[in-house]
């Protein structure tokens, strides 16, 4: 009978050596620049616009709520405060890396189980041709380097649309929605975003090119990986971000 525990710290261990082995390897592969570029443009761009609609639904929500929250404190005001704040410690980041997760995690996942599927990863070694530094490290630094720029897109995105709600919507006044912003979200509070964003970025990339790595050389096998690297990314996104904002807090 198998234990779920045993399985679960024989799983993360074999996580981590494989990371300590794209590390490895990330630096002889800058050697393919247009491959990172590649990787970049396919995990970063294509996710532009479901990152954006997202972003600018998610503000406009949070306009409405804020709005709503606000008012009961007599602090409309302060509605572009909340709304950046909300968004660039918090919302932005995590709702980010599960679109990530979501529509560039699962087509790295499923490109390299394909090609694990059809015999080009052994072929490689086969004439060798490191797959980690060739197929695995371009896509990891294309998944780290993508997610920070969409995490701002989608922030900027977001305060739009929560400005389009509560001044042209509600009627809040546009002066003190955008002085208050200006005066009170502060660098630390734009640090613990993008060091958030880059974690979480190492973490769904991470994921993605392990699964697809190891996928089973089956259609089946490509199926179920796919599957666990969008649940294996969003339960670590959440776990991150409940440490990350724990030790900003605490410091």
């Amino acid at each position: 009978m198998k234990n779920p525990l045993l399985d679960a710290i024989v799983r993360m261990g074999r996580v981590a050596l494989f990371l300590l082995r794209v590390l490895g390897q990330c630096l002889p592969s800058l050697r393919y620049p247009r491959l990172l570029v590649a990787q970049i443009y396919n995990a970063g761009a294509r996710s532009l616009i479901i990152v954006m609609l997202c972003g600018l639904f998610v503000g406009m929500v949070l306009g409405l709520q804020g709005y709503d929250l606000l008012q009961r404190f007599g602090s409309e005001s302060a509605l572009g405060v909340a709304a950046a704040l909300g968004l660039v410690r918090e919302l932005g980041p995590v709702i980010t890396a599960l679109l990530f997760a979501g529509r560039a995690g699962t087509a790295l996942t499923s490109e390299i189980g394909l090609m694990r599927a059809t015999d080009q990863l052994t072929a490689m070694e086969m004439m060798a041709v490191d797959p980690v530094r060739r197929v695995v490290a371009p896509r990891f630094l294309g998944g780290i380097i993508a997610m920070p720029l969409l995490t701002a897109i989608f922030n900027v995105i977001g305060i739009f649309g929560a400005q389009l709600i509560g001044v042209g919507l509600i009627g809040v006044e546009s002066g003190s929605f955008w002085s208050q912003m200006q005066s009170q979200v502060e660098t630390s509070d734009i640090n613990e975003g993008l060091i958030k964003s880059l974690c979480f970025g190492v973490a769904c990339s991470l994921m993605a090119v392990y699964e697809g790595f190891h996928a089973e050389p089956t259609a089946e096998g490509v199926g179920l990986a796919t599957t666990r690297t969008v649940v294996s990314s969003a339960v670590l996104t959440l776990l991150l971000d409940y440490m990350l904002t724990a030790a900003f807090l605490n410091s």
